[in-house]
This record gives C-alpha cells, structure tokens and sequence, in this order.
C-alpha cells in the first residue's frame, strides 16, 4: 500500500471554525485513497483564502504539506482543485515543486499538464462568474433595485452567474478532456454504460458537472471524446 499526504482548506475562520467544507474534504480524500490502495499518513488542515501572488507564503500548511510529501516521496491528495487555487500560475508553481497533486474528483493524472488545463478552465469560469455577476448587478440598478449592501441580493446575482458559468460548451469539453483516462479505462473491455457509471462512483471519480455519474451522462462524455 503506498502513502499519501492530504492537504484540505476552507477560505474563511468561520468555515474553519465549524468545520464545514473539511469534513467533506477529509471523506472524499479518504474515499478516493481508500479506492486506490493509498494509505494518508498525515492531513494538513488549513484556513486561509487561495488568493494572491504570494498565496504559498501566507499558507504554512499547504508548504508543510509539500514538505511532509517531497521526504515520503509521497503525492498530496485534495479534494478539490480549488482547494489549491483555481489560479492556473500558482498551480503552475506547485508543479515545480516536483511533488504529484492528485485531485481526487478527478483521478490520477500521469501528464500534469492535466491539472494546468483543468486551472486554466477553472481560471475562466472564475473570470466568467465575475463579469456576469458585475452585469447582474448593473442590471438589478438599471431596474432601479437598491442593492445597498443586502448580502441575499448579491448572493442571489452570484449563483444565477455561476448557473450561466457553467454551461460554457467550451469549458464542459476541457473538464470532459481532463477525465478521458478513467473514462477510457471505464468502458474498456465493451462496459456497459451502466456498469461504466458505477466504477467511476465507486472510484470517487466525479462527472465533470462535480457530481456522480449517470449512464446517460456517461454517454454525454463519450461522445464529446469520441469514445462512442
């Protein structure tokens, strides 16, 4: 069985103080190591925003983190990328640590390019969410809404971004290409989709969308790689 360091972050001390969002990310860092055969010997938590150049400096734990993985000779698993930064020049950074991240919704990747490409698109939607969030609002004035500082207004424009964020057509086949190594490993041997379902679920391999898989979702993927 071989050795696993995991690394979880919420961005806020009131996130960290209730532990919500780490719970999550320790059981699917469990599920995921568990799935591969891989024992964690060692979580670092953390409660800091990914934001800014010097994100590294002002994260103590995720360099402990790096430490801990360069002296086992171990890879760092999240369960998220943003839990390391949907920043695709920091990501780029970590990489030259020449430690392996493994994210595990979306499986081991033997290329790391793999995690930049998944940045990048990552990058794009945050740029997306912003700009449609600033129109949002510029909208809800225009209609003349007093926004003042109602957090539910704001909030509210957020989400109604993010629905729209998501359904870029060209950042759905990115998350799709990111996950052709399971998908491809999935329906190897003629799988059923069904079947194929199952054991991306049962390997805590998410669906691009970021939840379990389907068998009609499963064909959705397939074709976008031209695997069916």
């Amino acid at each position: 069985m071989g050795t696993a360091i995991g690394y979880v972050r919420v961005s806020t001390k009131a996130q960290g103080r209730s532990g919500l969002g780490l719970e999550a990310q320790h059981a699917a860092i469990a599920r995921f190591a568990a799935a591969e055969g891989l024992s964690v010997a060692q979580v670092f938590e953390e409660v800091e925003t990914g934001s800014g150049a010097d994100a590294l400096e002002r994260r103590p734990q995720l360099a402990a983190a790096l430490k801990s993985a360069r002296k086992a000779k171990a890879p760092v698993l999240v369960a998220k990328l943003d839990r390391l930064s949907r920043d695709v020049h920091f990501v780029s950074g970590l990489m030259a640590h020449r430690v392996e991240f493994i994210v595990c919704d979306l499986g081991r990747q033997s290329d790391p390019f793999v995690l930049h490409l998944y940045a990048a698109v990552a990058e794009k939607e945050r740029g997306m969410i912003s700009a449609r969030t600033k129109a949002g609002l510029a909208a809800a004035r225009a209609r003349g809404t007093k926004l003042g500082m109602h957090r539910r207004s704001r909030r509210d424009v957020r989400k109604i971004a993010a629905s729209g964020a998501l359904a870029n057509v060209t950042a759905a086949l990115a998350r799709t290409e990111t996950l052709r190594p399971q998908i491809e490993f999935a329906l190897k041997g003629d799988a059923s989709l069904r079947k194929a379902s199952e054991l991306l679920n049962a390997r805590g391999i998410a669906s691009p969308g970021g939840g379990s898989w389907t068998a009609p979702m499963l064909l959705k993927a397939a074709r976008r790689l031209g695997l069916r």
